[in-house]
């Protein structure tokens, strides 16, 4: 397979990962609507369940970034498929709520590793003109995940029972692993001809950048936004708007698509941005301010009495988030290099797991005892309030870490203005 096409192939392979693990965390906010009705569970119970993910989750984001700098995409990311996938499969044998709260955790351990895998992988095989496409196809796969884990997971649950909506992806998954290592890998040098391997950046040292922590408080204020959406949806369309079970599958998976087509064109508008001569800088920027700025319409959810208007606005959310995330990720390759880009995805990820972990158990209480008007409300203010932090202390996005000198070579033989 010619390196060309071998690079699309990753990209593929990748899209397909990110996909699972999104169907895979994505089937339990399905199935709990059976689970509770033969368990009993309790939606605070729930939300412990959502926390015992999120836990490891958070704690791998950082952990399997770091680790996959060390080691590379291809190695990090075919274990954590492999471990998400088996711990996916284990949550089909589950008979009380400690035992689904294990198989929980283990499948955050595994996923926590994807997205820095994936925006790693990335880095090694396409250069800046590409690199925020190649980023959206690759993060894309996700919402494909989360289109179709509701429709496959209601009928997978009526005609096989609950327990096979976990076990099939957990087969697909295992599956997956063995093409992924079975897959020639020869990483490409994102700004140079340097050697493939290059010594990490020192952890303290990416932690004195005022960038990192920049990066980090964003996702740290806006993933729980993705999170409720995630696994709270499901139960808000059945309580409050009584869609019927069987109708939430035809719903559910909207929004998502949304998501999937939306990371593609986030990161189309901004490469071709930059093939105009816009700076990166700009480019990313104006993709992530328009993003922000389609959420404040989002609250309206909570006002208005039709359905379908209501899941066109967390379409219309979910295609915000979707131009944002794929920008911003890329942002931070633009800024880290392969020295230290899945490590600062991973830093800002676990920023983003510990903000959702804390407030996960809340959203359960203030549902139950409360309503949904709030969520509803912090949904469409908090990208707007993210964007002018970024801008403000980020006023331009440059190369940091030796690599910047590579870097604005390559851009000047492109003749980039950056």
């Amino acid at each position: 397979m010619k390196k060309n096409y071998t690079r699309w192939f990753v990209v593929f392979l990748v899209f397909i990962a990110t996909g699972l693990s999104f169907l895979d965390r994505q089937v339990l906010s399905i199935a709990v609507i059976k689970i509770q009705q033969e368990f009993g569970f309790t939606d605070v119970e729930y939300g412990w369940v959502n926390t015992s993910f999120l836990l490891s989750y958070a704690l791998m984001f950082t952990v399997g970034g770091r680790l996959i700098d060390k080691i590379g995409a291809k190695n990090g990311l075919g274990i954590a498929v492999g471990l998400w996938s088996v711990a996916n499969a284990l949550h089909g044998l589950m008979t009380s709520l400690p035992q689904l709260l294990a198989f929980r955790f283990f499948l955050g351990m595994g996923e926590g590793a994807c997205f820095p895998g994936a925006a790693k992988a990335v880095y090694e095989w396409f250069d800046q003109k590409e690199r925020a496409l190649a980023n959206g196809i690759a993060i894309g796969g996700a919402a494909i995940g989360a289109v179709v884990a509701p429709p496959l997971t209601i009928w997978i649950s009526n005609a096989y029972g609950w327990r096979s909506g976990f076990v099939v992806p957990g087969l697909i998954g295992i599956l997956w692993v063995i093409v992924w290592f079975a897959t020639p890998w020869r990483k490409r040098a994102a700004v140079s001809d340097a050697p493939a391997q290059t010594p990490g950046i020192p952890l303290a040292i990416i932690l004195r950048q005022r960038t990192t922590w920049v990066f980090i408080f964003m996702r740290f204020m806006l993933d729980p936004v993705m999170y409720f959406m995630m696994f709270w949806i499901p139960k808000y369309l059945s309580e409050v708007r009584h869609v019927p079970f069987e109708e939430i599958g035809n719903l559910f998976w909207v929004p998502f698509l949304a998501l999937g087509v939306s990371n593609i064109l986030g990161g189309y508008f901004s490469d071709n941005l930059i093939k105009k001569n816009i700076s990166t800088d700009r480019a990313r920027k104006i993709v992530m301010g328009c993003a922000a700025a389609l959420t404040l319409a989002v609250p309206l959810t909570e006002f208005t009495s039709s359905v379908p208007i209501a899941v066109g606005l967390m379409a219309l959310y979910m295609f915000a988030h979707g131009c944002w995330i794929t920008n911003y990720i890329t942002a931070i390759s633009d800024v880290f290099g392969s020295r230290a880009t899945s490590t600062v995805v991973g830093l800002s990820g676990t920023a983003g797991a510990l903000s959702s972990l804390i407030l996960n158990p809340m959203i359960g209480k203030i549902i139950g005892e409360y309503t949904y008007k709030p969520l509803w409300i912090a949904c469409g203010l908090l990208y707007p309030i993210a964007f002018v932090v970024f801008i403000v202390l980020i006023p331009r996005l440059m190369p940091l870490f030796g690599e910047r000198e590579e870097a604005l070579a390559t851009v000047a033989a492109n003749d980039i203005d950056i």
